[in-house]
This record gives C-alpha cells, structure tokens and sequence, in this order.
C-alpha cells in the first residue's frame, strides 16, 4: 500500500485533538494510526479501500493526563496488512508540535509576520500582555525555523500559540 499523509504536514502546531487524513492505495486496508513521542501513545483506525487511491481521514484525541513529555510528536500511519514475506508494513510517519504542551490551555494560533527591528521578546510582549519571558513559547512553537531565538527574518512568519 501506498501511504501519503495530507493532514497534518511536518511541524504543524496541533492541539488535543489531532486530525489525520491523506490518500492511500490498497485491497481493503486498514491503516493503524499512532501519535507517539517515546513515552506516551494513542491510536486509532482507518479504512482505505479498493484497488485505487482512496482517501482516510481519523482523528485522535489526547486526553488532559497524557504522559508526554516532549513537545515534539509523530504521527505515523501504518497499513499492517501490507507486511508478509518479509516485506515491512508501509508506513509514514510525520513530525508535529503539541501545542498544549508548549502553552498550558492552548487554543490554537495567530500568524506573524516579523518586521525590522523584532525579537521574540518584543513579540511576546505584544502578544501576551507585556509578558517578555514568553519568547520560549514562540521559540518552541516555531523550533523548526527559529533555531536561534536571537536570529529572526524580515518577512519571516511566526506561529503564536493562543490559551483563550
């Protein structure tokens, strides 16, 4: 089987519940789908079907006592009855950022686009009330294009996690 995951693409910042969905091509398959960041794991099924590419869509929601402890998980779907004779199952796994494990309560985001002369700091005071110290959450909300908080780009945009 062939698997390709549409939703949710590399890093996006998710939320409790995380939606799934792509295309795959099978006889009937059922694709099991995990959330996991090593410490932690939730699963659910979906079903691609026929001999042509089908579309699969599932959720997962990650209740408020999970064991993360990372804010960095993979989402991996996998078509288990495509393994035998020695042939390892399909499967494809995306990384994705957990939102409430950046910032308690969260919500979802608000776009930024950074203009000349911004830090993180001035960002995060704008954003969350005067606050400074939370350019971490920024930072941690955008690990894959700010590795270097003292560093960003004119035009860059920045995803600001929101707890309302």
């Amino acid at each position: 089987m062939n698997i390709q995951i549409q939703q949710p693409q590399a890093f996006d910042l998710v939320g409790n519940t995380i939606l799934i969905s792509g295309n795959a091509v099978g006889f009937e398959g059922q694709l099991n789908i995990r959330v996991s960041e090593g410490h932690d794991e939730y699963t659910a099924l979906a079903m691609a079907g026929s001999t042509s590419i089908r579309q699969f869509q599932a959720s997962i929601t990650i209740p408020a006592n999970h064991a993360f402890k990372l804010n960095r998980l993979f989402v991996t779907v996998t078509d288990e009855g495509g393994e035998g004779d020695g042939v390892a199952a399909p499967s494809v796994t995306v990384p994705v950022l957990f939102g409430p494990m950046i910032l308690a309560g969260y919500e979802g985001y608000w776009e930024h686009k950074v203009v000349a002369g911004e830090t993180l700091s001035s960002i995060a005071r704008h954003y969350f009330e005067g606050d400074t110290a939370k350019w971490t959450v920024i930072q941690h909300a955008n690990q894959n294009t700010v590795t270097n908080p003292n560093t960003l780009r004119i035009g860059q945009m920045l995803r600001i996690p929101r707890n309302f």
